[in-house]
């Protein structure tokens, strides 16, 4: 497949000095660059929890570690509503 882009100014660069860096040509810079994103992204689908994990959302509150048994003993109400399940 042939493959035709524009870059701005700062990925034109960031593309020459690879090139230079590595001797790659631009096709290969490209090819691997696609298969590392593909990896990348490939290896966090599906997996929920490393995705939230990267994000900083787990771990990022305080509050007891049994909570997720024991929400409703810290919810006023909300057992007398539904019991003890």
């Amino acid at each position: 497949m042939r493959v035709n882009a524009r870059l701005d100014g700062a990925s034109g660069r960031k593309l020459a000095y690879l090139e230079r860096q590595t001797g790659w040509s631009i096709s290969e810079i490209v090819r691997k660059a696609l298969d590392a994103y593909y990896s990348h992204f490939k290896s966090s689908k599906g997996e929920p929890r490393a995705v939230l994990e990267r994000s900083g959302f787990i771990g990022c509150a305080d509050g007891p570690r049994e909570l997720s048994n024991t929400y409703k003993d810290h919810l006023p109400g909300l057992s007398n509503k539904h019991g003890h399940r």
